[in-house]
């Protein structure tokens, strides 16, 4: 990487963490939008997240996304509608390959569909999709993906119960705009 390159990704990555920490969510949401992370209607960005290439994220409708949470867009990240995360979440699209003899990089997509709730301190590692109102335990790390309406806990994470398949709730617009 060029001198040039490290010092504009480094700026980025400035940028990008004190605008995360401003306390207007509408400024926010609206500064995100325009470096190009696709934000649905009713969403909810709190504050302190860190965003990684925010161009390659997509977030639906009415999706809740905790304090100090992770959301690498690198290798591209797509969460659903009406989705929950909850504190100091970590997604990552991208990480080294263990198998690599220079300690490359290997990078996947991550999905989250709709009605998932990702609770506090859990982590969600590249190629992974967590399906259609899933529950993903606090703390859990989960490495491969996750069937539709599953609960997941542990590390790794592995399946310890079912979720109710009947979801209606709708989440986001708590109508807070300062310190969110």
């Amino acid at each position: 990487m060029s001198k040039f390159n490290e010092m504009k990704a480094g700026l980025k990555f400035l940028l990008s963490y004190c605008l995360m920490r401003f306390p207007s969510q509408t400024i926010r949401h609206h500064l995100i939008r325009s470096w190009g992370m696709k934000l649905g209607a009713g969403s909810l960005i709190y504050m302190g997240a860190e965003i990684r290439d925010p161009h390659n994220i997509t977030i639906g409708t009415k999706t809740t996304i905790g304090h100090n949470c992770t959301l690498d867009g690198r290798g591209g990240l797509q969460i659903g509608n009406n989705v929950n995360f909850s504190s100091e979440v970590m997604i990552w699209t991208m990480q080294h390959d263990p198998q690599c003899s220079n300690f490359g990089i290997e990078s996947s997509p991550v999905v989250i569909e709709d009605y998932a709730w990702i609770s506090c301190r859990s982590v969600i590692l590249p190629g992974v999709t967590v399906g259609k109102g899933s529950i993903v335990a606090a703390g859990a790390v989960v490495t491969k993906s996750v069937e539709p309406h599953t609960i997941v806990g542990g590390v790794p994470a592995k399946p310890i119960g079912k979720r109710n398949e009947n979801l209606e709730y709708t989440l986001g617009n708590q109508g807070a705009i300062w310190f969110v």
